[in-house]
């Protein structure tokens, strides 16, 4: 099955040694866009969202959307509405842009990633308004301490054994709901170890 063609443009930036990368979207929805070209919008929106460093802007043509409230009167700015949510997006821009709309976003994962957003006035005779925004980013990555564990190399028989091993009914009998799940978790720590 062919993909519907969007208008959108994604570039990665590299980010210097220390700094990762950072993914940036363009794009526009047309107000008369069909649903079969907002899904493939939406997949391109989720696939860009892997990144945690993603800035999206540009005109998305849903105006019933009250970033406020996060509500929409629509169904499709209501579909626009869920995608945004679902990838964890942000939408930065606090001004309507125009005549009491907000139709032009500036969509990120992060919130402190994206800031100074300034309305600069039109170009030329585009009824858009210009939207300047600068992308923070920290000159360092900060590296976690928080240890992962890879379940790629796990062993889950064993894991599977050793829980199995527990006989649940005696060690959870007459226990309420917080005893019993610290009951769980312990043991299945003690397993994970």
């Amino acid at each position: 099955m062919d993909e519907e063609p969007t208008k959108s443009l994604w570039v990665r930036i590299k980010g210097n040694a220390g700094a990762g990368d950072i993914m940036v979207g363009v794009c526009y929805r047309p107000p008369d866009q069909g649903d079969q070209a907002d899904e493939a919008l939406y997949r391109q929106i989720g696939a860009a969202s892997h990144s945690q460093a993603l800035v999206l802007m540009g005109d998305f043509n849903n105006p019933n959307i009250c970033w406020r409230g996060n509500t929409a009167g629509h169904k499709q700015s209501r579909k626009f509405l869920e995608c945004v949510d679902d990838n964890f997006l942000l939408q930065v821009v606090e001004d309507p842009l125009r005549r009491g709309v907000m139709l032009d976003l500036i969509l990120t994962k992060k919130e402190d990633l994206v800031g100074d957003v300034k309305l600069k006035g039109s170009l030329g005779c585009s009824d858009h308004e210009m939207v300047e925004f600068k992308i923070l980013r920290a000159v360092r990555r900060v590296h976690n301490k928080l240890t992962t564990l890879d379940f790629r190399r796990a062993d889950f028989g064993l894991f599977r054994d050793l829980v199995g091993r527990i006989p649940w009914d005696k060690v959870l009998e007459g226990r309420g709901a917080q005893d019993s799940w610290l009951i769980f978790k312990g043991h299945l720590l003690q397993a994970q170890e």
